[in-house]
């Protein structure tokens, strides 16, 4: 089905949702059930960080079908075994056709493991730092359009964060990539005016208990 001008799609359901999900069925599911929820669960929000980075120039799609794949590699996102991981644990990831075999990325995903590790020391949880930078909702548009979207693939808020971890050590954390980050956990709601899972994420993050 084609997209619509508002960038909205309809559905087999018969439902308008986001359109770049393009209705392929994996997509679909991530859409629905994924993207956009508040994550509070460390290891969790270490793998989205992660696979942000590894998707910097090519389609989240790619790795959302590899995404188990990483989880064999990278033992299940564990970030204190991660951090453990050596040359040898490199090599052999660079070895791995399961995943995406690109060396300063395989690098940055064991450093930022030992980061994540001095940060939940500093503050006691992934979770408390990520959510300490969400925005404030007089910094949000007003309305959530598709063209407000494409034309604003970084925000203030994403800028701050990815400042505040580059300081701290992280690599492949570049404003753009903490914006999908933030998109993706549930930081933002940026289901846009329309779609179906806009106001139920709403809700949702309505009821949510921020983590301190």
């Amino acid at each position: 089905m084609s997209e619509d001008t508002s960038g909205l799609i309809e559905g087999p359901d018969g439902k308008m949702r986001c359109a770049w999900h393009a209705n392929q069925p994996d997509y679909l599911h991530y859409h629905d059930h994924e993207w956009g929820r508040p994550v509070t669960d460390d290891r969790r929000l270490f793998e989205k960080i992660c696979l942000e980075g590894f998707q910097s120039g090519l389609s989240w799609l790619t790795i959302l079908r590899k995404r188990e794949n990483f989880r064999r590699a990278f033992a299940g996102f564990d970030f204190a075994e991660v951090a453990r991981f050596g040359e040898a644990d490199i090599e052999r990831l660079l070895g791995d056709a399961g995943i995406i075999r690109h060396r300063g990325k395989i690098v940055s995903a064991v450093n930022n493991a030992r980061r994540a590790l001095e940060l939940v020391e500093e503050k006691g949880s992934l979770a408390a730092y990520f959510w300490s930078f969400e925005p404030a909702p007089g910094d949000r548009p007003a309305a959530v359009t598709y063209q407000a979207l494409r034309a604003n693939p970084t925000t203030p808020a994403s800028i701050r964060l990815s400042k505040d971890l580059k300081k701290r050590g992280w690599s492949f954390v570049g404003p753009t990539t903490i914006y999908a980050l933030m998109q993706a956990m549930g930081l933002v709601n940026d289901h846009i005016d329309g779609c179906v899972c806009r106001a139920v994420i709403e809700a949702e993050r309505a009821a949510f208990k921020r983590p301190v």
